[in-house]
């Protein structure tokens, strides 16, 4: 067999497991089955140093951030992120690098093996699921390249997750909301139960202040187990306008005479370690600064635990930081208009996403691609996002549990503004383009599989 044709295979097998989101809970792995799994594979879990990142929003912004900090401080950086933008490769990275097909296929055709063995053995009660076996290739993978230092970020919740398996350096928690409700419970407070659970016994917590409700849970269980928190507070810079420690590059300050002159990125000062470093980053808008923040506290922490972290490598990795869909700007180019992209597949994302346009774009014509998953609160995000828009081309990505038309229409009921039918993200694109013409702005939203079509088809590389 060929190494396209292992490559292939392995991603048909994997896709045949089915989404983590269609499976039931009663045949979800449990964390105890997942260590049965690493068990034997030789524990690689236990072999690779690791900080894990759960939470909400932010996860990714926030692990992409740091693995850049810790690449830039001369360690070989292992990220593990999901979902992906394009293709499964992308959630497994060494150094920035994804992991190649043939590597894919063999680390899958390890792990899988292995997995069949101990169903027939007895030793674990069914196969695991897609996201299991993802997780285990990254470990496996991170263990056999010989990574110093691993970023993972939880796939959903905490305590049951895949990626609970290790005993943290750090444990980091980002912004907590309403999501997955219908694993990880109907309230703020449950939802941060969950999350709290990769929280260890005298360990590390980096967190921020946030929806009171998660700071109870979350204060509650440092408590109970002598864990040590801190603060990311002081790496949020002042977001008062007119302050010279904040600033977002927007529309207007992208051209000169038509022309793209530069890449938008944020840029502040703060101090880290006793030093004033200037950060400067293309995570763009103000809930970027609390991601970045929370970065830049687990370095410095790191830094207490003998890894090679200082204020230089902390301002360099952050301006090397390459985190894709996330208020991405494609500005205006040979007539077409200028594009933003951004992954807001949940009413907190929405409410993100439409700050930083009234801030960017306040005075311009939108027209908005939007796709979205049916498991998500469409019709919540819809109501946030489309009374921005002069038109909304609703399409859906190629995924079983994107919404139809109809249901995005359905959900979308009390808003207003005019919404048309895409049968797929390229063809929205073009209708998007046309309506928007050479002075308006297209962005395309939602789910983050809609998002990653739209970049291919606009010819950007995730």
């Amino acid at each position: 067999m060929t190494e396209l044709m292992s490559y292939q295979n392995a991603i048909a097998r994997m896709y045949a497991l089915g989404h983590e989101l269609t499976q039931t809970p009663s045949v979800k792995f449990d964390v105890a089955n997942m260590r049965v799994l690493l068990g034997e594979l030789d524990h690689p879990e236990l072999r690779v140093p690791g900080i894990l990142i759960a939470g909400t929003n932010g996860k990714g912004s926030t692990a992409a951030t740091l693995a850049s900090i810790l690449k830039a401080s001369g360690l070989r950086t292992g990220l593990y992120t999901s979902p992906h933008l394009v293709q499964i490769n992308e959630r497994v990275r060494i150094n920035g690098e994804q992991i190649n097909d043939s590597d894919f296929a063999l680390y899958h055709d390890v792990v899988d093996r292995t997995s069949e063995r101990l169903v027939s053995d007895g030793q674990l009660p069914w196969h695991p699921s897609f996201f299991e076996m993802l997780t285990a290739i990254a470990f496996e993978y991170f263990a056999q390249n010989k990574v110093e230092i691993a970023v993972l970020e939880v796939g959903m919740g905490g305590r049951l997750d895949a990626t609970n398996v290790i005993d943290p350096l750090v444990s980091v928690i980002t912004d907590i909301s309403l999501d997955h409700q219908n694993f990880l419970g109907d309230t703020i407070a449950e939802i941060a139960g969950e999350k709290a659970g990769i929280i260890r016994p005298g360990g590390v917590v980096v967190t921020l202040p946030q929806h009171p409700q998660a700071n109870d849970v979350i204060g509650n269980r440092i408590l109970e187990l002598g864990a040590k928190a801190v603060s990311a507070v002081p790496y949020v810079p002042p977001v008062s306008p007119g302050s010279d420690q904040y600033f977002i590059p927007c529309a207007s300050e992208l051209h000169s005479n038509g022309q793209s002159v530069s890449v938008p990125r944020s840029r502040y000062r703060v101090e880290v370690m006793g030093k004033e470093i200037a950060v400067e980053t293309a995570l763009i808008g103000r809930h970027q600064l609390r991601n970045v923040a929370l970065a830049i506290a687990t370095a410095g922490e790191l830094a207490k635990q003998a890894y090679p972290v200082s204020p230089d490598t902390i301002e360099r990795g952050i301006s090397e930081t390459n985190w894709a869909g996330r208020f991405q700007i494609l500005p205006a180019r040979n007539g077409a208009p200028e594009y933003v992209f951004d992954v807001a597949h949940n009413p907190a994302g929405a409410w993100a996403l439409r700050s930083t346009l009234s801030t960017c774009y306040a005075d311009s014509r939108l027209v908005l691609v939007f796709g979205a998953m049916r498991d998500k609160a469409v019709g919540e995000i819809a109501e946030i996002l489309f009374p921005l828009a002069e038109a909304v081309i609703a399409t859906r990505a190629n995924n079983p549990r994107s919404a139809t038309f109809e249901e995005i229409r359905q959900a979308s009921v009390r808003v207003s503004t005019a919404i048309e039918d895409s049968t797929d993200v390229a063809t929205a694109m073009v209708r998007a383009s046309t309506l928007a013409g050479s002075s308006g702005i297209v962005v395309v939203t939602g789910s983050i599989y809609v998002v990653g079509e739209a970049m291919q088809a606009a010819g950007l590389r995730v």
